[in-house]
């Protein structure tokens, strides 16, 4: 006797290959805005150099502790995120970090593209940062307990 698969009896499996396949996307996320964070972080150590980047956000009007502060949320939560680690609430301590950066280039227009880069991208930035908070950690994670 030939039997034939139904589609109820398919829908389990379907269900599953898209569980993984949305766990496997939300961590594709998360280890892309995880590295971009660690890169800026990074460009303002070893190319805009510390005290480089003190000046620019004093000239910006910024007490100087908050460059140190950006640096190393850039750099800790880039870290955090490409591990996996308390991603919702490191990604949710990113976006004011990126709202700073969207008002620094507010004067420079929209696009990102122009003189002295625009708030075009700080501001996407966050968005995304604020969908990962709520899709979480996904799939390939140092560890579930830290997720």
């Amino acid at each position: 006797m030939q039997t034939t698969a139904t589609p109820l009896a398919a829908a389990p499996a379907q269900a599953q290959i898209q569980s993984q396949n949305q766990a496997h996307a939300t961590a594709l996320l998360r280890v892309s805005l995880g590295i971009m964070a660690l890169a800026h972080g990074l460009l303002k150590v070893f190319v805009f150099t510390v005290p480089g980047t003190v000046g620019f956000f004093e000239s910006l009007g910024l007490p100087p502790f908050i460059a140190y502060l950006t640096i190393l949320a850039e750099v800790g939560g880039g870290l955090a995120l490409v591990l996996g680690i308390y991603t919702r609430w490191v990604s949710l301590a990113l976006v004011p970090i990126l709202l700073g950066a969207a008002w620094a280039h507010a004067g420079n227009g929209w696009v990102f593209s122009n003189p002295g880069g625009g708030w075009e991208y700080p501001v996407f930035w966050a968005i995304a940062l604020l969908v990962q908070a709520g899709l979480g950690s996904g799939s390939f994670v140092v560890s579930r307990r830290f997720a």
